[in-house]
């Protein structure tokens, strides 16, 4: 995916028969670090010491650690502040924060953490490719004009420890409980260096594996908030592509499949596969799961030769990282963002830690916070690492208030341009759950013997299609087709001359009604063996 919503949404193969006759070339294991892994800046200079506030916090010295924090020295009138955060003094895991007050009311607009997947992905993706108030362009920091920091402050977190810019001796989580520990941690000393904000209002956001991050720390804030001195003001939570619920989302096979991506072999190759996944689960044997289901991530990419994250484009080139890398292996840079001579993590660690994690639920703690909070659960359409169908069938399986009206809710086209033209997605709402397909991101067989019955019902598939997803139905890609190529070929045989020079002299042209009236019946029972000929 990759698309992203406003954030006024937020307030809001393989286990294989014979495993050596199929699979192509080397076996990738870590297979969501194909986007991140090329972040690997260097140290340069001596850009000095890490920012670490934790003593600072403790000993209630805030307005100086805030002062410390803040960022200075970079070409940007943004205002920002980062340093790190110990939440495991044993380990020595420390965690690295990069704070954006909102550039409208900080005083009263709400506070959004944001989550990079992975796991070991950096946050700084976000910050710089996303969502964030800066970019990069060739190397030059520049302002985004519609980042989330113009109506809210936002968090930049590299968590878990270890990853990015956050480090730890030997402190790394191997489950979302030690990932949410940590992070309450980190959050909630956060709030009481930055005192002013804490009773705004506070969503958690992330997207990819952040899937399960997001929903455990919302679900640890949710467990911790009676009884802490500190209390975090947690109002939602947004999920964009996430990985949740991974029995519901391994059914990858008959999704690519039906694209045009891969062909019925392969497709029922990878669908025993799956089936292998979900059994290993069941059997809480989660290096074989995790093994399998890397296999069919590793096939669909090996046998499609595509994106995973944007199945219309090839592979995907590693040109946002060589910015990233350049920028950041600057000693002013890192002078500025208070990281010092800190090595910047690979995710290697934080991700093989997480290896069994990846084969469990996080699902169970959403429908569980749905019960007291707004749920936002976006997708892009051509992200094809989590695709939309697959996280659909995770939130139709969710048990909540309103779940069982979710099936029946009526589907809202989303425009973006005030003049309704360009379809920007479709979004669902039912109890506090809203579900988003962001586009750019009928199936239906015809068994009765009513045969007018029947045509009228395909017939009716067709148009709820069109009404209802307001696309040209010959390209999902598109808005509606125009009638240009119609309008001048009517005016092109309209011509005397032309009538004249392909000999049709003053004969009608006839339109489809009667040829296709006459066909629809015989079309079907064709399909049915009633007919073998038309």
């Amino acid at each position: 995916m990759k698309s992203f919503l406003s954030i006024s949404f937020v307030l809001f193969l393989l286990c294989l028969v014979d495993s050596k006759s199929l699979k192509p070339n080397s076996f990738k294991k870590r297979v969501f670090q194909d986007l991140f892994g090329k972040l690997n800046p260097r140290i340069t200079g001596d850009p000095g010491e890490p920012l670490i506030l934790t003593d600072l916090i403790e000993a209630g010295k805030l307005d100086e650690a805030q002062n410390k924090s803040l960022v200075e020295g970079l070409d940007t009138d943004i205002k920002s502040y980062s340093g790190y955060l110990t939440v495991d003094k044993e380990h020595n895991s420390n965690i690295f924060f990069w704070f954006f007050p909102s550039q409208g009311n900080a005083s009263s607009d709400p506070v959004i953490l944001w989550l990079q997947g992975g796991p070991g992905s950096s946050s700084m993706f976000g910050l710089f490719k996303e969502n964030g108030p800066l970019l990069l362009n060739d190397g030059n920091l520049g302002i985004r004009e519609t980042s989330w920091n113009k109506n809210n402050s936002v968090i930049y977190i590299d968590q878990p420890a270890g990853t990015g810019w956050s480090f730890t001796t030997d402190g790394y989580a191997s489950n979302q409980t030690k990932v949410a520990t940590d992070l309450y941690a980190a959050l909630q000393q956060f709030f009481t260096l930055f005192y002013q904000y804490q009773h705004q209002d506070f969503y958690v956001t992330g997207e990819s594996y952040a899937g399960k991050y997001v929903p455990a720390i919302s679900y640890k804030i949710h467990q911790a908030n009676p009884e802490a001195k500190l209390k975090i003001n947690l109002k939602g939570l947004a999920i964009g592509n996430g990985y949740t619920d991974p029995i519901e989302q391994i059914h990858y096979a008959e999704y690519v499949y039906q694209l045009g991506l891969m062909d019925l072999y392969t497709t029922n190759l990878l669908k025993q596969t799956e089936a292998r996944v979900v059994e290993e689960i069941k059997s809480e044997e989660y290096d074989e799961a995790y093994d399998l289901w890397s296999d069919i991530i590793d096939t669909i990419q090996q046998f499609t030769e595509i994106d995973i994250y944007n199945y219309l484009t090839i592979k995907r080139s590693h040109a946002d990282e060589t910015d990233l890398n350049e920028f950041f292996s600057k000693e002013e840079v890192r002078k500025a963002i208070h990281v010092g001579n800190t090595d910047f993590n690979r995710p290697d660690e934080v991700y093989d830690h997480l290896a069994q994690d990846f084969p469990k639920s996080e699902a169970w703690k959403v429908a569980e916070l749905l019960k007291y909070y707004r749920v936002l659960i976006y997708s892009g359409q051509t992200d094809l690492m989590i695709p939309y169908a697959l996280t659909v069938n995770y939130l139709q399986k969710l048990k909540f208030p309103g779940s069982d009206d979710y099936e029946k809710a009526e589907r809202i086209v989303w425009h973006d341009d005030a003049d309704r033209q360009v379809v920007a997605g479709y979004a669902k709402t039912a109890g506090k759950l809203t579900e988003i397909m962001v586009r750019n991101a009928v199936v239906e067989e015809i068994k009765s013997e009513e045969y007018d019955e029947a045509y009228d019902l395909w017939s009716d598939i067709i148009d709820t299609i069109q009404q209802f997803t307001e696309i040209d139905i010959y390209n999902y890609l598109t808005i509606k087709r125009s009638h240009a190529d119609e309008t001048d070929l009517n005016e092109f045989f309209s011509k005397e001359e032309v009538r004249k020079a392909i000999h049709v002299g003053n004969t009608d042209f006839n339109r489809p009604d009667e040829v296709y009236d006459h066909l629809h019946k015989t079309s079907l029972n064709q399909r049915h063996g009633k007919s073998q000929n038309f």
